[in-house]
């Protein structure tokens, strides 16, 4: 028998809310994935023109008016949307909530480029006169922007802030949202990530100045992690927020638990501001295992970040191996072959789709894995086809970012 002290030490998800390419809601999400179904397209991007990208379409005036998506930021949207999906899933009976006790923690990258390049580009046409400046700017560039704009749509008045932690950033929102509540900060965190990536043109050139854009003539082909011949990264928007409790307070209310978050870390690698160390890597899984009290072999199934470049898909590969051996007991997947790198959302979004595996016991493939390059092979890697299990128990989901950040978390059936 657990005692209420412990219970009180147990954060569970209670609720789930995204948006991805392929999904609007995590059942729609889920199928797609166990379909095979990509959400990649083409787009054109100024000043880039033709190129690829995972584009989101929600409805945004589903919590929104227009006047207040004129305001505020894509990303403030995709955020909105979530957390009123997260909120509604969890059967949180909001309007008996004290808003004072609510904290919403949420992972970006690349927030504030959006706004600032719209800007330029607009009083370009007037030679550059600023005083056609938006006063709306400095609200939407500030770093505290997506979560700002959550707590005014609903209400609440306890703590916000964003988590800038690169690609790492959707499983830091929800480590972040994990830890205020052990701190007794808020009662009910809203946390994971939100990217708004496909809306800036520097990131697409960015990446195609290293070569590592990806190009494909089949859009939905183009995301190819751990593929021989994959040629870069397919930049994507999008978002994932949870609704986080204490396992007692879920509890008390009959909530629906999706699974309880048992194990989390984070470091850094300290050697490269964009090439990733596995050693880290590695170190970052076994301090979350640790925290866990589990092992590489309690794991079920390992929620890869590869991102389609091959030295990032390469060192993981060899981090994985290093933690869990290659005796193929635990299934390695990864979800950016469907919808490409959503950025800040990636690593929440990526563990959303896992999710469900709890109850249907599915490990959902990677898919676009024509040739598999041979330094990519792991034993337990799920290719091109879903893999029916025995039972999923556990989770790890990896999310790596640039100048080294790593981070992993341990989700564990209820």
């Amino acid at each position: 028998m657990i005692s209420p002290a412990s219970d009180n030490q147990r954060i569970v998800i209670t609720g789930v809310g995204l948006t991805a390419p392929n999904g609007n809601t995590l059942a729609e999400y889920r199928e797609a994935l166990l379909d095979g179904r990509s959400g990649v397209q083409p787009y054109d991007i100024r000043y880039v023109g033709p190129t690829l990208a995972g584009i989101c379409d929600f409805d945004e005036l589903k919590y929104q008016k227009r006047r207040d998506v004129r305001r505020g930021t894509r990303a403030g949207s995709i955020g909105i949307y979530c957390a009123n999906e997260a909120i509604a899933d969890s059967g949180i009976e909001w309007e008996n909530v004290d808003r004072e006790r609510v904290g919403i923690y949420v992972g970006v990258t690349e927030h504030g480029n959006v706004e600032t390049e719209n800007e330029i580009h607009e009083i370009k046409g007037y030679g550059y006169d600023t005083s056609v400046w938006s006063h709306h700017h400095n609200p939407r560039t500030v770093a505290n922007n997506p979560a700002g704009e959550i707590t005014l749509n609903l209400g609440i008045t306890g703590p916000h802030y964003t988590v800038g932690a690169a690609c790492a950033a959707g499983n830091a929102g929800l480590i972040q949202g994990a830890q205020q509540l052990l701190l007794d900060e808020c009662d009910i965190a809203i946390g994971g990530g939100v990217s708004e990536s496909i809306r800036t043109f520097g990131i697409f050139a960015g990446f195609a100045s290293q070569g590592a854009l990806a190009v494909h003539d089949d859009p939905t082909r183009a995301s190819r992690p751990f593929d021989r011949d994959r040629n870069g990264i397919v930049v994507s928007e999008g978002g994932c927020l949870f609704t986080i409790e204490r396992y007692a307070d879920a509890a008390k209310r009959g909530a629906k638990i999706y699974g309880e978050l048992v194990g989390y870390a984070m470091n850094s690698d300290a050697s490269d501001f964009v090439l990733p160390n596995p050693k880290q890597q590695a170190r970052c899984m076994h301090m979350a295992l640790r925290r866990a009290e589990l092992s590489g072999d309690d794991i079920d199934i390992v929620s890869t970040h590869a991102t389609a470049t091959s030295s990032g898909d390469i060192q993981e590969c060899a981090a994985v191996r290093d933690v869990f051996g290659g005796d193929g007991a635990t299934l390695v997947n990864n979800t950016k072959s469907f919808i490409g790198h959503a950025m800040g959302a990636a690593g929440s979004l990526e563990l959303a789709g896992n999710l469900p595996a709890f109850d249907d016991g599915v490990c959902h493939p990677t898919i676009n894995v024509d040739n598999l390059d041979p330094e990519c092979e792991l034993d337990g890697l799920v290719i091109n086809e879903a893999r029916e299990t025995p039972g999923v128990n556990t989770i790890l989901n990896n999310s790596f970012g640039m100048l080294g950040i790593n981070s992993a978390v341990v989700i564990k059936r209820v």
